[in-house]
């Protein structure tokens, strides 16, 4: 392991040297991709020197032990650290999943449950929204079909940092573990006779893509026009400005509804459209792709039941990785960053004993 990172460390050198040279910026594209790399490579390197000093501070304190067994213990307190450094170094070294500097398109559909299940993916929304503020991301609602008592039927948030951020901390590093069945579990607002339900929503999450990722012809598209239904402004319900459009090679859908010109809810749908084309193309090389890459690529599965929010007794479980917390209350307002821990620290381990196998 230990060859690799110095080979990355000598790397991050060169690279730093590169960067120095004023002619090196003269072409940006180029300046940024090395930049990019660089920033990669600042945390092993910072990480090895570390473990390095960790070294040396163990035989310094070791051969002071030798007059004076006061320093045995910082000998010890420094291989301890030296410990913690590498399993860090490995954790550093796990391959990186892409698109974790990418913005996503997080989608909230309601499902079983009828107005309940639509209020439940309302909650959702609110404690997304949350979250993102949180953590300083900005949000923006690009479509949303809304249900009588107030809930969403289906709703579509783009979430995005604000300007750069450190490499592989991007919204879908995040938010990626968010796709699957959400299940709630409580007494509806529609429920006379106070008896708990169960009912559930959806959440589709997906990177999203840049106009140079993927590749759309006019001929593949197809583009219906229709008007918008559901509570609005002066130009719902009367003019044919709602969108829908068709990918006929695939047959991806993507609609919107919420603008008030055609022409915006056409660009909104590309949005939409864009980011599940490249989805859909990055889960067809996965399944192209041998076992060992898949366990690098995902290894907490997403399509499956993830998650129970239990309001009797204030408790959410994460059935992936058996996280239980019991402020439920406050995870709905937005403190979502222990679930979401669990679910990376998770994928890591798995990505890292995968690594260790090959």
């Amino acid at each position: 392991m230990f060859e690799a990172v110095e080979e990355l460390v000598t790397e991050h050198g060169a690279l730093e040297k590169r960067l120095a040279d004023p002619s090196v910026h003269a072409d940006q594209a180029n300046a940024r991709k090395l930049a990019k790399r660089y920033a990669e490579l600042t945390p092993i390197t910072r990480t090895y020197l570390a473990w390095r000093q960790a070294g040396e501070d163990i035989e310094a304190a070791r051969e002071f032990a030798a007059e004076d067994p006061e320093f045995l213990a910082e000998a010890k307190s420094a291989e301890a650290r030296r410990d913690e450094l590498t399993e860090e170094l490995r954790l550093l070294l796990v391959p990186r999943d892409p698109s974790d500097d990418k913005d996503v398109i997080l989608e909230i559909k309601a499902g079983e449950g009828g107005e309940e299940s639509a209020l439940f993916a309302g909650d959702l929304l609110r404690m997304y929204l949350r979250f993102a503020e949180r953590v300083g991301w900005k949000t923006e609602i690009i479509d949303s079909n809304e249900s009588d008592l107030g809930g969403y039927k289906d709703v579509s948030v783009a979430v995005k940092t604000k300007g750069a951020g450190e490499p592989g901390r991007g919204v879908w590093a995040r938010l990626k573990y968010e796709g699957g069945v959400h299940r709630v579990q409580r007494v509806p607002a529609t429920e006379s006779q106070g008896r708990i339900h169960t009912s559930a929503a959806g959440v589709l999450v997906t990177p999203e893509a840049e106009e140079v990722e993927v590749e759309v012809h006019a001929n593949d598209l197809r583009i219906d026009v229709y008007r918008s239904s559901g509570p609005g402004g002066q130009s719902v319900n009367t003019t044919d400005s709602a969108v829908r459009i068709t990918h006929l090679p695939t047959g991806i859908v993507a609609s919107c509804q919420n603008e008030k010109s055609q022409l915006q809810n056409k660009e909104q749908a590309m949005r939409i459209l864009r980011s599940r084309l490249l989805a859909a193309a990055q889960e067809e090389a996965e399944r192209e792709a041998s076992d060992a890459r898949r366990s690098q690529v995902r290894t907490v599965d997403r399509s499956e039941r993830i998650r129970t929010y239990n309001y009797p007794e204030n408790r959410l479980s994460d059935h992936r990785t058996g996280f239980k917390s019991y402020n439920l209350d406050q995870i709905l307002d937005g403190d979502l960053n222990a679930v979401i821990q669990s679910c990376v620290d998770a994928d890591a381990a798995a990505k890292l004993a995968a690594a260790q196998e090959n």
